[in-house]
């Protein structure tokens, strides 16, 4: 059975670009995944949930840093959309949506990288690093890849 894209609607949903001292990314590794799948914090925004407060509940529950170890800095204008390609459409997310609509939020971590726990209640993460942005974009799967070049844009005076 064939799914028509343009009938679902996007999934609300977050990102989270978490930038160290020295304006590098945090990315995690998807545990997964079968191959390497890059990404930083992410997911969906709760009922009746501002996106801020979801950004900061999704940063903890991936990554264990709660909202006193980091600093508010900026957003995304709008809200950044992807599609999800014909493989996946109608696999994921109980097949209810097309892809994800997102407002992302740059935030920068004021702990030590020893209070980062990726080995949360519900881990989605094997491992992480700090990346500079073009490293990190080049290791995002390709239908995320326009996503993550909007989000750099945006943020890219306060990145390495």
């Amino acid at each position: 059975m064939t799914v028509d894209a343009t009938l679902l609607p996007y999934r609300p949903c977050v990102g989270v670009v978490m930038i160290n001292r020295d304006g590098l990314i945090f990315t995690g590794n998807r545990k997964d995944s079968h191959i390497p799948a890059w990404q930083m914090p992410q997911g969906g925004i709760d009922d009746g949930e501002k996106p801020r407060k979801a950004a900061l509940r999704e940063l903890w529950e991936e990554t264990g840093v709660t909202d006193d170890l980091v600093e508010f800095i900026a957003k995304t204008d709008d809200w950044v959309t992807y599609d999800l390609p014909a493989e996946l459409l109608g696999k994921v997310w109980g097949g209810k949506y097309r892809g994800q609509r997102q407002k992302w939020f740059l935030f920068r971590f004021l702990g030590q990288d020893d209070q980062v726990n990726i080995a949360t209640e519900h881990p989605e993460f094997d491992r992480w690093q700090w990346s500079r942005a073009d490293e990190m974009i080049a290791s995002i799967v390709p239908f995320k890849r326009a996503v993550y070049e909007e989000v750099v844009r945006q943020f890219r005076p306060h990145l390495a």
